[in-house]
């Protein structure tokens, strides 16, 4: 008995192999939800056919062991894109087993568009939670498949909501068949509009500060006299201390600017900023805009009571705790007992909190101490002109 594992392309008789037409043809048994089984062209089946409506592996597996004789395993699009081959093979390899592709959407939409695919970032946001935001922040096309969580008009309402209403996006429906449409706009004007369930959507990539090192100058930055800022040398020191990863979720707790916050957000998956002070708030919101940090999301509020609701962070930079320290540690270790965590304290009182606050915790801190002194012009010399010394307290949780 064999068994074959094959895509049904767009749902179109074109998008289907004569491959996976000839095995269909052959087929004792034709397994999967029942609208692909339903959409096998007619006259593909013989008679005596046994057409299962089954989903989960576990349904798919029983079905295989009933079989008398070569059974095909229907998927739509193609059976090596987001498809349920990867978790069935492993189960049968006690069968003689083939896979056969079909043709995507994402390749009947590229060349609908006359556009080459092979750059675009794939993604799936059918039946999953995905984060469309983060996704079209790498500067590159992303196509999204659809359905079940997320639609397409649901999924440009994310990106509107995200302050990227004018990321231009196409949405695809019913590709290959009579009902086909595109339909070309801005992710503001799209959310609007209501689609078929199972559209895909093409993004163009998110405008973006361009990558580099950690350590921003702090001139490309909006400034206001009265709102801190953690300078470019300690910026870069603190975010090395935490060794973020791009699929980490982030924390800045007294975000004072936001310079923090952007750099961590072009670095990481996302991040979440909290700072009570409402002119400072609007500052970070501005730099948000102007460093393309579409997925950092900025809260007002003091921590640690801001921080209760927010996802769990594998990374935290604490830049200003209101007299909080040792809560906001606390929280923190709750949250995740493994979490990575810089303090950055400018007096001697709040790095011995903190020292204090991780010891108490459990967690041996590492102090550093870091003093800049900046080359200033005077006449046609150059003096050196020190910056404040900012101690960065660092501890990761076991």
């Amino acid at each position: 008995m064999k068994v074959t594992l094959l895509g049904l392309g767009c749902g179109t008789e074109a998008t289907v192999t004569r491959e996976a037409e000839a095995a269909l043809r052959n087929a004792k048994m034709v397994i999967g939800a029942w609208r692909l089984v339903a959409a096998v062209p007619e006259g593909w089946l013989s008679a005596d056919c046994d057409r299962r409506n089954a989903v989960l592996t576990k349904d798919v597996l029983a079905a295989v062991e009933q079989a008398e004789g070569d059974v095909c395993v229907v998927m739509s699009g193609d059976s090596g894109f987001y498809s349920n081959t990867r978790v069935l093979l492993p189960h049968l390899r006690g069968y003689e087993t083939e896979v056969l592709p079909g043709i995507s959407s994402i390749q009947a939409l590229s060349a609908k568009l006359g556009q080459p695919w092979q750059d675009w970032r794939l993604r799936s946001a059918h039946g999953v939670d995905c984060d469309v935001v983060e996704e079209v922040s790498h500067g590159e096309t992303v196509f999204f498949l659809t359905g079940g969580k997320i639609d397409a008009a649901g999924l440009c309402r994310r990106l509107a909501e995200a302050g990227l209403g004018a990321l231009k996006v196409t949405v695809a429906e019913n590709l290959t068949a009579q009902e086909e449409r595109i339909t070309a706009g801005t992710a503001e004007e799209l959310a609007k509009e209501n689609f078929a369930p199972l559209s895909v959507v093409l993004c163009e990539p998110a405008p973006r500060y361009q990558k580099r090192v950690p350590g921003i100058p702090d001139d490309d930055f909006e400034r206001l006299p009265k709102v801190p800022m953690t300078k470019q040398e300690v910026r870069a020191a603190a975010l090395a201390k935490l060794a973020l990863r791009p699929e980490d979720t982030c924390w800045d707790v007294g975000a004072g600017t936001g310079s923090v916050s952007v750099e961590m957000a072009l670095q990481c998956k996302a991040v979440y900023a909290v700072e009570r002070l409402e002119e400072a708030l609007e500052l970070a919101k501005a730099n948000r805009e102007k460093f393309g940090a579409w997925n950092l999301t900025l809260l007002g509020g003091a921590a640690p009571d801001a921080l209760r609701a927010l996802p769990t962070p594998d990374a935290v930079f604490v830049g200003g705790t209101g007299g909080n320290m040792e809560a906001i540690l606390r929280l923190i270790y709750e949250k995740n007992e493994k979490a990575r965590v810089c303090v950055a304290a400018i007096a001697l009182e709040s790095a011995y909190q903190a020292v204090q606050a991780f010891t108490e915790l459990g967690i041996e801190p590492e102090i550093s101490q870091i003093a800049v002194s900046r080359g200033k012009k005077a006449g046609s010399l150059h003096l050196m002109m020190a910056q404040n010394p900012i101690y960065l307290i660092s501890g990761e949780g076991k």
